[in-house]
């Protein structure tokens, strides 16, 4: 895959994040919605570019590039986080632990983050993150799930439309 277009500035990282007990809770779209408002809202007032996203039932992967000397993606995604938590209300009940540190039961208390080396980091991390839906059987072919940054990046040039046909295809999508 040629064609990656990426700023010079700031740093690149992928994260995960998981639904709490991995309820099947963020393609529904009240959960949609609202996680797209705290986004823009979070975007507005500290500012990263969205490289790539995609959105499963109960955990989420993108890439963001944070401008230049700013490092805080931790306020971001506490921000965002409980906006959508306030946004839906609490899922299940919520522990006394979770209570006492006034965290909703929508998502796990940490997420996974991983600073992009170079571009063959990045190149991987883009693959995985699009190749997911498939990854997981949720679909036939990576085109077909409706929730990803993929269809923008055909749009783009980046990706060819047939690219992740299936998880036999390549291995690619495998453990």
């Amino acid at each position: 895959m040629s064609n990656y277009r990426r700023a010079r500035q700031g740093s690149l990282y992928f994260f995960t994040l998981v639904t709490e007990q991995r309820r099947p809770l963020l393609t529904d779209a009240r959960c949609r919605t609202a996680l797209r408002q705290a986004i823009e809202e979070v975007r507005r007032r500290y500012p990263f570019a969205i490289h790539a996203w995609v959105l499963l039932p109960d955990h989420l992967h993108c890439i963001w590039q944070l401008p230049a000397e700013d490092d805080d993606f931790g306020r971001r995604w506490s921000i965002i986080k409980r906006r959508v938590s306030q946004a839906l209300g609490p899922p299940a009940p919520v522990y006394a632990s979770r209570f006492v540190r006034r965290e909703g039961g929508l998502w796990q208390r940490r997420f996974w983050e991983h600073r992009i080396r170079d571009e063959q980091d990045y190149r991987a991390h883009m693959d995985y993150l699009h190749g997911n839906p498939l990854k997981h059987g949720l679909v036939a072919s990576v085109a077909e799930w409706p929730w990803s940054s993929f269809h923008r990046l055909v749009r783009e040039g980046v990706y060819p439309a047939d690219w992740g046909g299936s998880a036999d295809d390549d291995g690619v999508f495998g453990e």
